[in-house]
């Protein structure tokens, strides 16, 4: 490969297809975003109450060329402008991986480029080291809230984080996407989490009170579970003799609440921990798409303003970093391009990975050909 003896910050094409966003950016070590293309396939899979993977990856497929097209033409830049490519490599939906995965790797060696994989939700928690004037400082947590996982991460290092928390069943975002298809919210322009968001954000008086509220799940344990709000708001629909008869906005807000405050009592416990196992951190980065919510960050803040523990600086990203991106991507690649610590361009995507794996990643899972038992 070209080696790097460069006037200027290093510069990365990054592209992401983890889900259902086609993304591309460029980004540069001094911190410059010189270009943020993100194509969303929201209509689409409003038409089938949530993410299609098979309807995703041919989106992607449609979108990819046009979204690199775009990033360079903003950036106002060509592919020899750029330094390096990066991807999103894992975790996500394992056919919409490759989309972006084959088209870095051809750019790559087409044009003599170094190339990295990178971790999703490593990215995502890096995020506000990109974006914050003031970057969180190790070790620092993390709450991760999208629609394929919710987690609290402690993060010792670029590489280095240990799950504190994770959902036993669905994700908060998960959760919030089916809720919206129950209660036939329509979907904002940014998905069903925002259109949930809208709708009960309205200024809009609740219909009366709810004869039964949302169940409290795995109190005072450092775990998240989101199946029983679901099934509530199933049971409410159903005792009530359908959707025409549910006192609808109550129960969409009534919902909303307490899968936030849900995650507002996870998060008091694991600063508990960090605090009894010598971990003190300033620091609690939100990501995520749900990190979007504005209500969600106004909780957040009050909760941790009227904690018991030690102060900590909540760190947000802007709300539009925090839905899948590229720029993310290329950030969290930036530190291994900089070490010129490159992957090769046979690596293949994980569509399962663990963060605690990421310095130590699995084995791509097997393919099973036509005559495997």
């Amino acid at each position: 490969m070209t080696s790097f003896a460069l006037a200027r910050p290093f510069r990365v094409l990054a592209l992401e297809s983890s889900a259902d966003d086609t993304c591309a950016a460029v980004v540069d070590a001094s911190r410059r975003i010189w270009s943020n293309v993100v194509c969303r396939q929201n209509r689409l899979h409003e038409k089938t109450s949530g993410i299609h993977p098979l309807v995703a990856l041919r989106a992607h497929q449609r979108n990819m060329p046009g979204a690199v097209r775009k990033a360079l033409h903003d950036a106002k830049l060509e592919m020899a402008d750029i330094d390096g490519v990066a991807f999103t490599r894992g975790p996500g939906i394992t056919g919409c991986l490759t989309v972006a995965s084959n088209a870095a790797k051809t750019l790559a060696a087409a044009n003599n480029k170094p190339i990295v994989g990178v971790h999703h939700m490593q990215a995502h928690a890096l995020t506000a080291h990109l974006t914050s004037s003031s970057p969180p400082s190790f070790p620092f947590l993390t709450l991760l809230v999208s629609g394929g996982h919710t987690m609290i991460v402690l993060a010792t290092s670029l590489v280095d984080f240990r799950v504190l928390a994770t959902t036993v069943d669905r994700s908060v975002g998960s959760t919030i996407d089916r809720v919206v298809t129950l209660l036939q919210i329509k979907w904002a322009d940014l998905g069903p989490g925002p259109g949930l968001e809208r709708y009960c954000a309205e200024p809009v008086a609740d219909e009366g009170a709810l004869e039964n509220e949302p169940p409290i799940t795995m109190s005072g344990k450092l775990s998240f579970s989101y199946t029983g709000l679901h099934s509530w708001v199933e049971r409410t629909i159903h005792a009530a003799g359908g959707l025409d008869n549910v006192k609808k906005r109550a129960v969409a807000r009534a919902f909303q609440n307490a899968a936030f405050a849900h995650l507002e009592e996870k998060l008091l416990l694991a600063l508990k921990w960090c605090r009894n196992n010598d971990h003190p951190v300033r620091h609690v980065v939100v990501s995520g798409g749900v990190a979007s919510n504005s209500l969600l960050r106004q909780r957040l803040k009050t909760c941790l303003s009227q904690s018991i523990y030690d102060p900590v600086d909540l760190v947000f990203p802007d709300p539009l970093l925090c839905t899948d991106n590229a720029v993310m991507i290329a950030w969290a690649s930036m530190h291994r391009f900089l070490a010129r610590d490159y992957d090769d361009y046979s690596i293949e995507t994980l569509p399962t990975w663990s963060l605690e794996d990421l310095k130590n990643p699995p084995d791509p899972p097997a393919v099973r050909g036509r005559n495997d038992q």
